[in-house]
């Protein structure tokens, strides 16, 4: 069963960051629970095999203030993926340095070697107003100045700061059932 954690705090933003998320599982035949970050308990962390970490909306920064309902990445034997939002919470976790940076749109990323099934020139959606420098467990997966894929070192944590929900729905599907 896969995990959605939802970083958004208003309802009607599930609609463009979550649902995506859970469509793709649906079509796939993959379990999910879906829950927002404030909500999470030991017991959902246990019970499931994957967590997805979603995106939310530009002017929605709550979750950097609530770095205490994420501790648990840092020790979860879980494999992990950060979706923007998702991305700068894990970043945020690893002690790295936030940075501001607007991006809104559909942007060409060099992926440097595979990630998740992306590797070369892909198209990928962007919409942020934040990033992180790479935190120093972690690489880098793209050539971009703005780190738009990252992956843990020696754990399967991973981040996008751009949505695959949008564009690559095949990043999220080669997260959760291939590793």
């Amino acid at each position: 069963m896969i995990l959605i954690i939802k970083t958004n705090k208003e309802r009607l933003h599930d609609l463009e960051f979550v649902k995506p998320i859970e469509e793709i599982l649906k079509q796939n035949k993959i379990k999910f629970l879906t829950k927002n970050y404030k909500k999470i308990t030991n017991k959902d962390l246990k019970q499931v095999d994957k967590i997805i970490i979603s995106g939310t909306s530009l002017k929605d920064n709550e979750f950097l203030r609530n770095k205490n309902n994420f501790k648990w990445i840092k020790d979860s034997k879980k494999p992990v993926l950060g979706i923007c939002a998702g991305m700068q919470i894990i970043s945020n976790i690893f002690k790295a340095k936030i940075k501001s940076k607007t991006e809104i749109g559909f942007f060409k990323e060099k992926f440097k070697r595979n990630f998740l099934g992306l590797n070369n020139d892909r198209e990928v959606y962007h919409l942020h107003n934040n990033y992180f420098d790479v935190p120093k467990e972690f690489k880098s997966f793209t050539n971009s100045l703005i780190p738009q894929a990252i992956k843990h070192k020696t754990r399967e944590i991973y981040g996008t700061l751009f949505h695959p929900e949008v564009r690559n729905s095949e990043l999220i599907l080669n997260f959760v059932l291939n590793q």
